[in-house]
């Protein structure tokens, strides 16, 4: 193991702090987080390998939707103002779905959290995944934890400015990766990576790489463990989210205490298991000591456990004095009993069914939702006009959107005003039912007067409906006629 300048051991455990111990802000230094090798470090690069490839590779897979439309599998076409998820068109209208959507993940969140503590934070958060890669980095030039807590302390020289350089040109890469490779969900990707790397690309791009790429560089390569125990508001709420039986990194006290130094071949009769190595300390990425209990700046990587179990191996001592587990079982054990598993409970139950019942409407609408929607708007100034003729005549923005991959024609008739007539600006004139043409894919915007005679209008303001159809269903809009006071 690793040997590091002499550190004073935490009390016996456990130990809780004590409220006003330590302060709402106490710097406590640069985490030097020590390379380890085990379950967990492989989750964690597999993970970070998967996460890393969806995000750079995500916007290159193609969905074939027809002629005419994009064929990106995901894409958020802000300038088209459109959403498509393979097979899903999402439009500006639909916004609700958005809503759900983040509903669904803050709940998804909260049932990960009250079954496995933290486990996003650990392995999925970018700021975890990106960290971790810049942490690879930074021990592929200048070493491993001891060799990096000496190369801070050295004074500067050519060497040690010319290994700074190299970390931060790596890093400056990935942050630049990192930017572009989120820029592409935006636009069409094999285009946007063509317009970037020939300057062709708008302003507003590269202003946006930039700025992505920048908070990478200075989150993840200088902020690091500060925006886990800092910044970041989930580790202030988790609490609420955990109870006894939620999986957490735990220190089995009654099992390693009363520790201390050990040689290996030595007894543990009469002693508790830990060796006071602080290889949980070392590996930690937040340089927490996980053995004075669930904290706050722990965030579930569980890197602590595979150090802990390679010492326990060293000493041919059982595995789990540092594991993943529940209080309750923690408990249980440290009182002779079996600790057992329980993902089924109140707290699980009222999440999953809330994520489910989003779901289920999410997805009944989606299955439900029309392929055509009506908007109409009355022109407000002026109400209504009085033609030579005597008639009254009130303006109207027709709307009707086409979300169909097809150019559709629809009729629109009239309800509610005797003898009404229709004229549509560049089309119709004076009839009872018009003929409006929408295109594929788009919204049709018709300026519509609506003129009435003048011995029909027996109020100031009359109730009018507007007809659609052609459609798969026939589309009522509810509107009024305005004429004067009588």
């Amino acid at each position: 193991m690793d040997s590091v300048p002499s550190e004073t051991r935490p009390a016996p455990l456990p130990l809780p702090l004590h409220k006003g111990e330590v302060p709402l802000y106490m710097e406590t230094g640069k985490a030097y987080p020590r390379a380890v090798a085990g379950l967990f470090r492989s989750v964690k690069w597999w993970t970070m390998l998967l996460t890393l490839a969806w995000w750079h590779l995500g916007p290159l897979l193609r969905w074939d939707r027809g002629p005419g439309a994009p064929d990106q599998a995901i894409l958020i076409d802000l300038p088209g103002r459109r959403a498509y998820v393979l097979f899903i068109e999402i439009w500006p209208q639909e916004i609700y779905y958005l809503t759900g959507i983040l509903a669904i993940s803050a709940i998804l969140l909260f049932l990960m959290s009250a079954v496995a503590g933290r486990v996003w934070c650990g392995f999925i958060c970018w700021q975890t995944v990106y960290t971790d890669l810049f942490v690879w980095v930074e021990k592929q030039v200048v070493g491993d934890r001891n060799q990096r807590i000496a190369f801070d302390r050295t004074p500067m020289s050519g060497s040690k400015l010319a290994k700074l350089a190299a970390i931060n040109l790596a890093w400056a890469a990935i942050s630049l990766a990192c930017g572009v490779g989120f820029t592409l969900w935006f636009g069409d990707a094999f285009q946007m990576l063509r317009d970037i790397f020939t300057f062709n690309a708008s302003v507003p791009v590269y202003v946006f790489i930039v700025v992505l790429g920048g908070f990478c560089f200075l989150l993840a390569g200088y902020a690091r463990e500060r925006v886990c125990v800092y910044l970041c508001p989930y580790s202030r709420f988790q609490a609420a989210m955990f109870d006894e039986h939620s999986l957490i990194i735990t220190y089995e006290a009654w099992r390693g205490e009363p520790g201390g130094p050990a040689r290996k071949g030595q007894s543990f009769e009469g002693r508790g298991h830990c060796v006071d190595c602080r290889a949980c300390i070392q590996a930690c990425p937040t340089g927490i000591d996980i053995r004075r209990g669930n904290q706050l700046a722990c965030i579930g990587c569980a890197l602590c456990i595979d150090a802990c179990d390679s010492v326990m191996d060293r000493y041919d001592l059982p595995r789990g004095l540092i594991s993943y587990d529940s209080s309750a079982n923690v408990e249980a054990r440290g009182k002779g009993g079996a600790g057992r598993l329980r993902i089924i409970r109140p707290r699980t139950l009222i999440y999953g069914g809330v994520m489910a019942l989003v779901a289920t409407i999410m997805t009944v609408r989606l299955v439900s939702r029309p392929d055509v929607d009506v908007n109409v708007l009355h022109e407000r100034s002026p109400l209504f006009v009085q033609m030579s003729d005597g008639s009254i005549r009130n303006g109207y923005v027709y709307k009707v959107l086409n979300m169909k991959a097809e150019d559709r024609t629809f009729r629109v008739s009239l309800e509610g005003a005797a003898g009404a007539t229709m004229d549509v600006v560049g089309g119709e004139s004076h009839v009872s039912q018009v003929s409006l043409q929408v295109p594929r894919d788009s919204v049709g915007t018709f300026r519509v007067y609506v003129s009435t005679p003048f011995d029909k209008v027996t109020a100031k303001a009359m109730p009018l409906t507007f007809v659609l159809e052609g459609s798969s269903r026939t589309i009522r809009s509810e509107s009024l006629f305005a004429g004067p006071e009588k």
